[in-house]
């Protein structure tokens, strides 16, 4: 293991500010997959997950100066930027489609107008999957004893590490990943069986 693998995230991030591109490599690998799903739970759509992890790592190369350890972790830091670039991205597409969808002129008298659909892939049956599927997933969670569920919902959906959640809840570690582990396997079990 070299040097900068033993390296503290914030310690990482202090190396990115310097230009270091094997920090930024090394954040990426400890981080790309959370900061991925983070996006991919918003944006619903693998092409434009990747696309914010890839704007997320971008501006913590351009903005690792603007971290600011007091305001919470790297990790948290890193989500937050995805986060903002996802719902960014969906607001983009929303004004896109706005855009597409007002009254544009036929020919060329001003009087004769004409409205166009909006371009969209999604259709009603994949929405209605997609909605099922969550309401599934929403009430096999909520079945979770909630010293599981908070757990679970602060590490997946507000990207919490294990020993940040240790902290924040005051739990023993192996306590956090043993009750994640064993909600997961219940939340596992209860879906394959609604499905």
């Amino acid at each position: 293991m070299t040097a900068i693998q033993e390296l503290s995230d914030p310690d990482v991030l202090r190396q990115i500010v310097r230009r270091d591109e094997r920090a930024l490599a090394l954040l990426y690998d400890r981080h790309s997959r959370l900061v991925y799903s983070v996006a991919l739970r918003i944006l619903r759509t693998p092409s434009d997950a990747e696309e914010v992890l890839q704007e997320t790592f971008v501006r913590v190369w351009s903005r690792a100066d603007s971290f600011a350890p007091m305001l919470g972790s790297p990790v948290a830091w890193l989500t937050r930027i995805a986060r903002n670039s996802a719902i960014d991205r969906i607001r983009a597409k929303r004004a896109r489609q706005h855009v597409d969808a007002v009254v544009v002129p036929a020919s060329d008298h001003p009087e004769a107008v004409q409205a166009t659909e909006p371009a969209t892939t999604v259709t009603p049956e994949a929405l209605l999957a997609e909605s099922m599927t969550a309401g599934l997933v929403r009430n096999a969670l909520q079945s979770l004893p909630e010293a599981q569920r908070v757990l679970i919902e602060a590490a997946f959906f507000d990207g919490y590490t294990h020993s940040e959640l240790s902290e924040r809840f005051g739990v023993p570690l192996g306590t956090v990943k043993a009750r994640i582990r064993t909600g997961l396997l219940a939340l596992k079990g209860r879906l394959a069986h609604a499905v």
